[in-house]
């Protein structure tokens, strides 16, 4: 057959599939199975997103309601809907009684690829923190070594948005816990699991279940795969002795090296970003790019938005974006890189708040607070007796924030929330576009 990169139109000819929430995954989905053959209804509960599919005219799908799944070949529910914990979706339990499998976008993505013969590989990236970071890294990697590639998935376009590859190209899939546990067929030439910390719990039932659906990343790995742990958090070390058993070859990687000598990677600051740079150059290397060709790639890779990234400066302070850290984990990686800083932080805390940040916060000379669990932030900081104000939004406190840093001499001030945005924004993203409005805005006035 000819390697010209498609997918044919019959390829899901005879299957009917039900698609239930029509965000980023669903409406990407329902698009890509009808366009390969397949009878496929789909339904949101919200209007407008059945409006933004009805005006697709390219798309023949069929957007009603459901009764229930039976008579389905498969199920796709957006991330965002349970079908085991805290409590199935009716529709999810009508599947699971009718022996319906629930299945992720790239789950049909993986399917799509094989029925139509191709070879094509797959990395699959997941963990608490960094998978992002690691799965644009490994693209950027592959891309500069001239191997075709797409990344998505949790990350960027749906897993089914993404075009076909040649037999020598790679899927870079970042994999959620959400979507790990709706797989039934896909093997990933190289998965990695970077870290883990607790997140999701009202999904996953406790850490044992979140781990659980973490290591479904290397189901059905085979001899000449490739598995990649990171050993810099206690759970994923208790993991490699499992894992080191094979079939896969495991590769542990940690940041407390930093990279090699003569290695640049601007972009990538901090040992958390080394291991995920150790983890990138391991898979990069498994699908055969060449060492010089990576060296390149770390050093012009621009890293992701949102992940300690600098927004301006102004009167010589620092203003850095790290809004994607939505739990202390996360922020503990950001907090850990600067000897002395102001730290804003606030919203809607994860279990246990900030409690496991104390070792860091001698680094803070002022905390500015803000979202709904401002006050609960507040309560830890001043136990450890670390100077803050509970600022109520970013509108007060980022100006707020350069006359602390102004105070203190303190040379950066760092957004790093350790908390989820929805109490005040749609999502991170949201968040930190805010905050570098207001940072431009300061060095305006500024001058």
């Amino acid at each position: 057959m000819s390697d010209e990169p498609s997918f044919p139109a019959d390829l899901f000819a005879g299957r009917r599939y039900g698609v239930l929430g029509l965000g980023r995954n669903g409406a990407a989905a329902a698009r890509r199975l009808a366009a390969l053959g397949a009878d496929v209804q789909a339904w949101d509960d919200k209007a407008p997103a059945r409006a933004a599919l009805a005006a697709d005219r390219a798309a023949s799908v069929r957007l009603a309601p459901f009764d229930d799944a039976d008579g389905l070949d498969a199920l796709v529910l957006s991330p965002g809907i349970p079908h085991h914990l805290p409590a199935p979706h009716p529709l999810a339990a009508s599947a699971l009684a009718h022996g319906v499998p629930v299945l992720s976008d790239a789950e049909l993505l993986f399917e799509a690829v094989r029925a139509a013969g191709r070879t094509t590989r797959f990395a699959g990236i997941t963990g608490t923190n960094g998978k992002s970071t690691t799965t644009a890294l490994l693209a950027h990697l592959l891309a500069t070594a001239g191997i075709p590639c797409a990344a998505g998935g949790n990350l960027g376009p749906a897993a089914l948005a993404l075009p076909a590859l040649p037999n020598d190209g790679v899927y870079v899939l970042e994999m959620s816990s959400y979507m790990l546990e709706r797989l039934r067929t896909l093997r990933f030439d190289a998965a990695c699991l970077l870290n883990l910390s607790p997140d999701h719990l009202d999904r996953h039932g406790d850490l044992a279940g979140y781990g659980a659906a973490k290591l479904a990343i290397f189901a059905r790995q085979q001899v000449g795969d490739l598995a990649v742990l990171g050993r810099d958090d206690p759970w994923c070390r208790d993991q490699q002795s499992g894992l080191g058993g094979g079939p896969a070859t495991l590769v542990s990687v940690s940041g407390a090296g930093g990279l090699p000598p003569g290695v640049c990677a601007p972009a990538l600051p901090g040992a958390h970003n080394a291991q995920n740079a150790a983890a990138a150059c391991a898979m990069a290397r498994h699908f055969g790019a060449p060492e010089a060709a990576i060296a390149r790639g770390l050093a012009s890779f621009a890293g992701l938005p949102h992940r300690q990234r600098l927004v301006g400066s102004v009167d010589g302070v620092a203003f850095v974006d790290d809004s994607k850290a939505t739990n202390a984990d996360a922020a503990a990686r950001a907090l850990g890189c600067y000897e002395r800083l102001v730290w804003i932080a606030g919203g809607i805390a994860k279990a246990g708040g900030i409690e496991s940040l104390a070792p860091l916060f001698g680094r803070i000379a002022e905390a500015l607070l803000v979202g709904r669990d401002a006050a609960l932030l507040a309560d830890t900081l001043r136990r450890h007796g670390v100077a803050h104000r509970i600022a109520g939004d970013l509108d007060q406190a980022v100006p707020r924030a350069l006359d602390a840093a102004r105070a203190h001499a303190a040379p950066v001030v760092l957004l790093s929330p350790a908390c989820a945005s929805f109490d005040q924004y749609p999502g991170f993203e949201a968040r930190g576009a805010h905050f570098a409005r207001l940072v431009d805005q300061l060095a305006r006035r500024a001058g």
